[in-house]
């Protein structure tokens, strides 16, 4: 007897990754330079991605957009690519955007059904604070090499700014995202 195995992405599901992988570039080329740490619409393509396509396919449109860039494709803010913007001082933002997209695919995972909209949304606010603390605990690390810094200023710079208009974006992209489902069937 032949058992047949089932592939781990499908055609269409590798297509809707490209797709959110493009979205999440599009959307980091939109940026406002404030401060050491540019305001992009990067978190509003990463919400979309996982919102839209489950924890699995939007946590591997995350990495694709990332492996991306770290090859020196120009998909980060201001038009940038290569490892060391990786490995630069907010790099860490970047890499963060894999502990949500994570957090987001375990809790899917183990919740099922339970996985309703208001527990969505706290996830999502979760990953977010996992990324903002792996973010700043890098942002610290490196910054830290070419001058002191403390927890205090880092915030300050790299999070305070940040918190509601990521908010924001996460209301618009759950909107956006629980209507287009309605009529896409993803």
């Amino acid at each position: 007897m032949e058992q047949t195995s089932k592939p781990f992405m499908t055609v269409k599901e590798m297509t809707f990754t490209a797709i959110m992988t493009v979205l999440i570039a599009v959307c980091s080329w939109i940026s406002l330079p404030i401060g050491n740490v540019p305001f992009t619409l990067q978190t509003f393509g990463v919400f979309c991605a996982v919102m839209l396509l489950g924890g699995k396919c939007g946590t591997f449109s995350v990495l694709v957009y990332i492996l991306l860039g770290a090859i020196g494709v120009p998909v980060f803010a201001g038009f940038s690519g290569g490892a060391g913007v990786l490995f630069g001082s907010t790099g860490g933002y970047i890499i963060g955007f894999l502990l949500l997209s994570g957090a987001y695919w375990i809790a899917e995972h183990f919740l099922g059904d339970k996985f309703i909209l208001p527990v969505q949304l706290g996830v999502m606010l979760f990953g977010t604070f996992l990324c903002y603390a792996f973010g700043t605990a890098w942002f610290i690390k490196v910054y830290s090499q070419t001058g002191a810094i403390d927890l205090k200023t880092a915030l300050s710079w790299c999070v305070i700014p940040f918190i509601i208009p990521d908010c924001g974006k996460l209301a618009l992209a759950s909107l956006i995202c629980s209507r287009v489902k309605k009529y896409v069937r993803l």
